[in-house]
């Protein structure tokens, strides 16, 4: 099963994709949230898509927007490849790095990604993303933060460098969180899907060409002990955004140019769907 976000900015609804059909979900919940993760929405999904009781819908045309609906947090964990962490410059972090997107910069995996004004260093980065289900509060075990995660999307942390790295004090998020520097998507796939979140390819192409091209076994920090080490310092909430990370093959890495408007993206992660995101102006 997937779940997707079909229509206009601000007007998405809810659709499952089973199979090669889709279908409406307006009979079971107003949207893809913290809300519908949190009270067993995907369980009762499953359940009336098994009873034949959802009601096919045409898709033909319409824009794809983010899977979820406007995350109450982006949490993202830095340099958690070590190739990336290398090619940064940087040693492999002791613990779990963790920054902020702001949550508006969530897009749909083939809106427009504007290049801010001013900027030189705009970058892509393929990572996987962890939609929170239940809210999680100094879980105890791995196993209790696997129990926490609702389902994984394909996500792009997009980050301007000069903005991260090259100002007084060390901005991540200014660098982070300028408007669409998240494209999200195509859709949801729920965390029982998912034989091994570990076990993903996860690819990258800046027009047509190759950039990166690993798997999420080579995370420093696995997707659960991210999420029970975070527990630790705050309270995730059911619909938060958690991007895990991104491996080599970034421009920061000196061996590929920045992106500039008409430059188009391609990301995939195994088993997530693929996004084509052009490059515009602000």
């Amino acid at each position: 099963m997937r779940f997707l976000r079909i229509g206009e900015p601000g007007r998405e609804r809810p659709v499952l994709l089973a199979g090669n059909s889709y279908y409406d979900l307006h009979g079971l919940t107003r949207d893809i949230d913290g809300e519908f993760l949190a009270s067993g929405g995907v369980a009762r999904v499953r359940s009336a898509y098994h009873a034949g009781e959802l009601p096919k819908t045409d898709v033909e045309g319409a824009r794809i927007g983010a899977p979820i609906a406007r995350p109450g947090s982006v949490l993202c964990i830095g340099q958690n490849y070590a190739a990336h962490a290398a090619e940064s410059g940087a040693d492999p972090p002791s613990e779990p790095i963790l920054f902020y997107k702001a949550p508006n910069t969530v897009v749909g995996p083939h809106d427009g990604v504007r290049i801010p004004r001013g900027s030189t260093k705009t970058d892509w980065e393929v990572e996987l993303g962890v939609v929170i289900g239940r809210q999680a509060r100094y879980l105890g075990s791995t196993e209790e933060a696997r129990d926490c995660i609702a389902g994984y999307v394909t996500s792009n942390d997009v980050s301007e460098r000069t903005f991260q790295l090259g100002r007084p004090g060390g901005q991540w998020s200014k660098g982070k969180s300028c408007e669409t520097f998240n494209p999200l998507g195509p859709w949801l796939v729920p965390a029982d899907d998912v034989a091994d979140p570990q076990a993903l390819a996860l690819r990258s192409w800046v027009n047509g060409e190759p950039r990166q091209d690993s798997k999420t076994s080579d995370m420093i920090f696995s997707v659960a002990e991210i999420v029970r080490h975070l527990s630790q310092f705050l309270v995730l909430e059911p619909g938060d955004l958690l991007n895990t990370g991104t491996p080599q093959g970034v421009a920061l890495s000196g061996r590929f140019p920045y992106l500039r408007a008409g430059d188009v993206m391609e990301i995939e992660i195994e088993g997530l769907g693929r996004q084509r995101t052009p490059c515009v102006p602000a």
